[in-house]
């Protein structure tokens, strides 16, 4: 079994994280940004400010180095590829979209419903998306033509 390649995970990682952030942008930032400012409204907070907005960017890029991550450990087990980084684009929108917008959102009762369920929706396709854009930059450290080179 070959290590894990750091340098390739926060590669991939930083790339899943900007596709991820520019996805949500356009689904968040704009789609649902009027649904978002009536529901930050109705909770009596101002809409999302600059500092709230880089936060979200930031935890974006963790995500995306998490999302590439998980892929690296479950390649042994399912094999290189895109099959793959759909698996672990699923686990990642279970673990950091579906079950808190399920708790926090959904049973909680903090935002709409509808709001919830298109944004819930919508973090599928952006997480998937960014975890084959992110892998496709990943290769294990016996991958490289360098490391093929040394063993020849």
């Amino acid at each position: 079994m070959e290590r894990i390649n750091i340098g390739r995970v926060i590669l991939g990682g930083l790339v899943a994280g900007i596709v991820g952030n520019i996805l949500g942008y356009l689904v968040d930032g704009l789609m649902l940004a009027p649904q978002w400012a009536d529901a930050m409204k109705t909770l009596g907070k101002p809409e999302f400010s600059v500092n709230q907005i880089v936060a979200f960017n930031i935890l974006g890029l963790v995500n995306g180095i998490l999302v590439v991550l998980l892929y690296a450990v479950m390649r042994p087990r399912f094999g290189p590829g895109p099959k793959t980084a759909v698996y672990a684009g699923l686990v990642a929108w279970a673990l950091g979209a579906f079950l808190p917008n399920a708790s926090l959102m959904g049973v909680a009762g903090l935002f709409p419903s509808s709001l919830t369920a298109m944004t819930t929706a919508a973090a599928i396709v952006e997480t998937v998306v960014a975890a084959l854009a992110g892998a496709a930059l990943y290769k294990e450290v016996a991958d490289s033509p360098l490391s093929r080179s040394a063993r020849a």
